[in-house]
């Protein structure tokens, strides 16, 4: 990547396969299989995305294929039933989608995953028409920069406007992702705000802030 992925646009992927409300239950395992995904948008319309449909939603099927669930299980689990016996997308998917808007940051893309357990979100614009999807490995690319890229990065976006006057220069090495920030600097209270904004920069693994005020010993 030769800038800083930021947003959601960024990273995630455009050729993407959905499939209608309609869709048939071996259908939508095809494609999966075909595609290698664990997920697809189910679309209406003129492509705008009206749920999601997952390996979790096709499991109940062979759950309950054979046996019969006690009465516990059935007041327990209302909604895998009824997927266990869906025979097409509608019945079978998640709605309303959980989704994301291509600006969002990748942070934000993160957060959803992690507190919604979602392995990928589809991207959508205002109307809700989808653009995209991101997965989690396309949130982990930002860790495929190169080093130099993040020292590059370090340098413009934090270094130089927070010390534009060192005492002497600060040198920063990055190695495996972990940033190394060292020499003297003049203002010793943006020294944490320089590790902070160091640890910001999209696919910085960490931060060994060695920075010291110019009047320490």
């Amino acid at each position: 990547m030769d800038s800083s992925p930021h947003r959601v646009s960024d990273v995630m992927t455009r050729a993407v396969v959905a499939v209608g409300r309609k869709a048939l239950f071996k259908d939508i395992v095809e494609r999966m299989e075909q595609w290698q995904v664990s997920a697809l948008p189910v679309l209406e319309g003129d492509g705008r995305v009206v749920g999601v449909v997952s390996e979790a939603d096709l499991l109940p099927k062979e759950e309950f294929r054979d046996r019969d669930p006690d009465r516990f299980t059935q007041l327990r689990r209302l909604s895998d039933l009824a997927k266990a016996g869906a025979v097409c997308a509608e019945e079978l998917m998640s709605a309303p989608a959980v989704a994301v808007h291509a600006d969002a940051t990748l942070a934000e893309a993160a957060r959803i995953m992690a507190l919604r357990h979602l392995k990928r979100l589809p991207v959508v614009n205002a109307e809700g028409v989808l653009e995209g999807v991101v997965s989690r490995g396309d949130l982990l690319k930002v860790f495929l920069r190169p080093d130099n890229d993040l020292a590059d990065e370090i340098r413009r976006d934090v270094v130089d406007p927070l010390f534009p006057s060192p005492v002497e220069p600060v040198h920063i090495v990055v190695t495996e992702g972990v940033a190394t920030l060292t020499g003297r600097v003049p203002d010793p209270e943006r020294i944490p705000l320089a590790a902070r904004l160091a640890r910001g920069v999209e696919g910085v693994v960490g931060v060994d802030c060695r920075l010291i005020a110019s009047g320490a010993e």
